[in-house]
C-alpha cells in the first residue's frame, strides 16, 4: 500500500511539475507584453533582452489617458449591446430546441455549427451591403448586430444541453403552483442554468469586446470605432510606439481578464453542466 500510495504521489508532483511548466509556455507572451509595457522602445530590442525593465517607466500608460475616453466608451457600447441581443434571443431558442420537439433540431443545430467556422472575411460583403441599405454604417449598430450574430449560435449550442438536464418534473411543478410555460422559464429554467448562462454572457461580451474586423469595416469614423481599431494610431510614417502599443493591449486585454477571475466558478460550472446527461 505505501509503494502504491508513493508511487500515486510522485506521479502527482510530476503532473504538477509539467502543467506549471505548460502554464508558464502559454502564460509567457502575456508576460512579456505586460512587462515590454514599462520600457522604452531601444530597451525592448535590447540584446540580450532583459527579463525586467531596467528604467521602470509609466510613460508608456500616461499616453493612453487621452486615447481612451472615446475608444472604452464605444467598446463598452458595443460588447454590451451584442451582449444583450445574445442573451435575449438565444437563451430562449436554446430552451426551446431542448425541451420541446421542433421539426428541423438536428438541421437547426447543424447550421449553427457551421455558422462557427465561417470567417469574418466571408460575411463582410453581405453585411456591409445589408447595413448600407438600412443607413446602418457609421453607427453601433452595425458592429453590435453583426457580432450579435455570430456568437448566438455559440450561444445557442453552449445552453442546449444544460437545458436538456433540467428535468421536466421542475417545470411542470411551476406550473402546478400557477406559473405559465414563460413564468416558468423565468423563474425556475434560466435561475438552475445561470452558471451556464453567465458562462455564455461572459464568451458572447469577450467576443464583441475583441472584435475588429466588422468595427473597422462599417465604422470609417473614428468616433464610433472601439479599443481594438485605436491601436493602429501608434503604428505611422515615423515608426512603431512599441512601448506603446504594448501598454495599450495590456488596458485592452485587462477587462477580459477581470470578468474571467470574477467569473470563474460560474464558468467553470458552466462549462461542465452540460457534460454529465442528467
Amino acid at each position: 500500500m505505501r509503494k502504491i500510495h508513493l508511487k500515486e504521489r510522485q506521479k502527482s508532483i510530476i503532473l504538477t511539475i509539467i502543467a506549471i511548466l505548460i502554464a508558464c509556455v502559454f502564460l509567457f507572451p502575456i508576460y512579456w507584453i505586460v512587462i515590454n509595457s514599462f520600457k522604452i522602445d531601444s530597451e525592448i530590442f535590447a540584446n540580450p533582452p532583459t527579463l525586467w525593465p531596467r528604467a521602470f517607466t509609466l510613460d508608456a500608460y500616461k499616453a493612453q489617458l487621452g486615447n481612451l475616453t472615446v475608444t472604452f466608451k464605444n467598446s463598452v457600447i458595443i460588447a454590451g449591446g451584442s451582449l444583450c441581443i445574445s442573451l435575449l434571443l438565444s437563451v430562449p431558442a436554446a430552451y426551446g430546441l431542448a425541451k420541446f420537439k421542433v421539426k428541423g433540431t438536428k438541421v437547426f443545430m447543424l447550421v449553427f455549427l457551421i455558422t462557427q467556422m465561417l470567417p469574418a472575411s466571408l460575411v463582410l460583403t453581405p453585411l456591409y451591403l445589408t447595413f448600407s441599405k438600412l443607413h446602418l454604417l457609421n453607427s453601433y449598430l452595425a458592429p453590435i448586430l453583426s457580432t450579435a450574430t455570430v456568437s448566438i449560435p455559440f450561444v445557442v449550442l453552449m445552453l442546449r444541453p444544460s437545458f436538456m438536464n433540467i428535468p421536466t418534473e421542475l417545470v411542470e411543478a411551476a406550473k402546478i403552483d400557477g406559473c405559465n410555460a414563460i413564468s416558468a422559464f423565468l423563474r425556475v429554467v434560466v435561475p438552475i442554468s445561470k452558471p451556464t448562462v453567465v458562462t455564455a454572457a461572459c464568451f458572447s461580451f469577450v467576443f464583441a469586446w475583441n472584435d475588429l474586423a466588422y468595427s473597422m469595416t462599417f465604422n470609417t469614423k473614428d468616433a464610433f470605432r472601439p479599443m481594438t481599431s485605436a491601436i493602429y494610431t501608434f503604428m505611422n510614417q515615423y515608426g512603431t510606439q512599441w512601448n506603446k502599443i504594448m501598454a495599450y493591449g495590456v488596458l485592452l486585454i485587462l477587462p477580459c481578464c477581470i470578468i474571467f477571475v470574477t467569473m470563474q466558478k460560474h464558468i467553470v460550472e458552466g462549462m461542465t453542466s452540460g457534460s454529465v446527461k442528467g
